[in-house]
Parts: C-alpha cells; sequence; structure tokens
C-alpha cells in the first residue's frame, strides 16, 4: 500500500510552484502572474491543515489572499480582452462598437498593471515566498509520525472537505433553478474551493478522479457565464456615457442582448449538473463520520 505523502511534501509542492512563478513575474513573463494567483489560491487551502500556530496561519492567508485579489484584478482586464477578440472573429457584432469596448478595456488593463505594480511591489513577493520556504523548511524538521499522519492528518482534510462541500450544498440552495448573477458567482466561489480541498484530498489519499472532472466541467460552465456577465457590465457602463452614434448605441445594446442569452444557455446547462455536484456534496459530508466510524471499529478490535 503506497504511503500517504507527509504534510511537509504537500506543502513544498505547493510552495515551489508559487516560488517559480515569483521569478517568473521578476522576469516579466505574463502568463506568470495568472498562475501564480492560483498557486497562491492552492496554498491558502492546505495553510490551515499543517499544523502552523494559528496566528501564523492567519498572517500568511492575509498575504496570500491579498497576491490572489491584487491580481485578481489584472486577471479579469485579460479575459476581457480575450472575450472581445472572440467577439471580434465570429463577425457577429458591429466592429465599431467592440472597439470602444476594447480601448475602454485597454485602459483599464494598464490601469490595473500600475495599481498592482504599486500595491503588490516584487520586494514583498519575495518575502512572502521566503517566509514560505521557511514554513517548508519548518515542516521539513518536525514531520510526524506515520500513525499521527494517518489519523489527525486524514480527519483534518477530510472536515475541510466536508465544511466545503456544506458551503457549497448552501450555496446552489440559495442560488435555486433562476438566473441570478451575483447567487451564481457564490456557487462558483464555493465550486471552486471544494473543487481545491477534494483535489487535495486525492493527492494525499488517493481516489477517483470522476468527482474532480464533474466539478471541473460545472467550474467552466460558471466561470465563462461570469466571464460574459463582466462584460455585460462593462458594456453597461460605456452605455452610461453616450457616444453621440446612434448606430453605435443599438449595436451596444444589441451586444448586451447576445451575452445575455449565452449566459441563459449557459445557466441551463449549468442546471443539469446540479444534481452531480448535490450527490458530490453528500458523498463528501458523509466522509468525516464513515472515517470516525472505521476508526472506532479499529480501537475496539485492537483493544
Amino acid at each position: 500500500m503506497p504511503v500517504s505523502p507527509s504534510r511537509y511534501d504537500v506543502f513544498r509542492k505547493r510552495y515551489e510552484v508559487f516560488a517559480r512563478m515569483v521569478r517568473g513575474v521578476e522576469r516579466g513573463n505574463p502568463r506568470s502572474l495568472h498562475r501564480m494567483r492560483l498557486a497562491s489560491r492552492r496554498l491558502r487551502e492546505l495553510l490551515p491543515l499543517i499544523g502552523l500556530d494559528a496566528g501564523e496561519t492567519r498572517k500568511l492567508t492575509r498575504r496570500l489572499r491579498r497576491v490572489t485579489d491584487q491580481l485578481g484584478v489584472v486577471r479579469e482586464a485579460d479575459v476581457l480582452t480575450l472575450l472581445l477578440d472572440e467577439l471580434q472573429e465570429s463577425g457577429r457584432y458591429h466592429q465599431a462598437s467592440l472597439g470602444l469596448l476594447a480601448a475602454a478595456v485597454t485602459k483599464e488593463r494598464e490601469a490595473a498593471a500600475k495599481r498592482l505594480d504599486e500595491k503588490l511591489p516584487m520586494a514583498e513577493l519575495r518575502r512572502l515566498s521566503h517566509r514560505l520556504g521557511q514554513v517548508a523548511n519548518d515542516l521539513e524538521r518536525s514531520k510526524p509520525s506515520k500513525d499521527r499522519r494517518g489519523t489527525a492528518w486524514q480527519w483534518a482534510v477530510d472536515a475541510r472537505v466536508a465544511n466545503r462541500a456544506d458551503q457549497l450544498s448552501v450555496a446552489m440552495r440559495e442560488a435555486g433553478a433562476v438566473y441570478l448573477p451575483e447567487r451564481l458567482h457564490v456557487v462558483r466561489i464555493a465550486l471552486k474551493k471544494l473543487r481545491y480541498a477534494v483535489e487535495l484530498s486525492r493527492e494525499i489519499f488517493g481516489g477517483d478522479q470522476a468527482d474532480v472532472k464533474v466539478m471541473k466541467h460545472a467550474q467552466d460552465l460558471l466561470g465563462r457565464m461570469h466571464d460574459l456577465q463582466v462584460l455585460i457590465d462593462r458594456v453597461r457602463q460605456l452605455q452610461a456615457v453616450p457616444p453621440g452614434d446612434v448606430r453605435a448605441e443599438r449595436e451596444l445594446e444589441a451586444i448586451v442582448d447576445a451575452l445575455e442569452d449565452d449566459c441563459r444557455r449557459l445557466h441551463a446547462r449549468y442546471t443539469r449538473e446540479r444534481p452531480a455536484l448535490a450527490a458530490i456534496c453528500a458523498r463528501a459530508k458523509a466522509r468525516p463520520a464513515a472515517s470516525q466510524a472505521r476508526r472506532a471499529i479499529t480501537r475496539r478490535a485492537a483493544s
């Protein structure tokens, strides 16, 4: 039977990805910005489980969330740029109106990049990377025993997955079956967090990849829906300052109508995924109780 990786093994893997992305950002690699955002999320999911002091956990989580949030503004502008490229290539929309949108998004991207340099300087990223490296070294020096790794470690991960599953269940129930963008955004975030937790559990203890695939597919649907909704909001902002061209105004409204239709089609597909997501949540929430029962049986058998 393969040995489960220790806290050190799992943390070190995620830390090294984050450190590489910091070096990539320092070299000016634009892809590293977005990969570092993902790495910061995965570290935040793991930090509460590795046995750090509570105050240190909160501090590092807060610093990593700052990275996630600041990079998110740039990521959003980049996604809007890609969406506008798609719309231009489709030939379905008035090119002059798309040009107005593209100019506004380009200006937004430049402002976001400038704010990122001011609010998240490289020196801060290097300090955070260094501190995470120290945490990895501390974990290596204090690797827990095999028995503890097989009990408390598994219990903590199972409890994390169950908590994330409960949050997703609540979010889906509150979102209902009607297209409500703000509530669906909450579902998307909860689903993303559950997927990270399940991926962590699978990495440590093994398990079927099928649930991860279902979550990834639903997350892609909700993510696309969210990105389209953000683009709709940008069009509305542009409409608030009339360009003085009646045709352009009509074309902007046509873009909104088409994007809203796309959102509703995506929402219909997400609705078909809800039963599968609910089943995943139910299994995840039941796992800690099942694990506890197995441990109780094992203790009785050993006594």
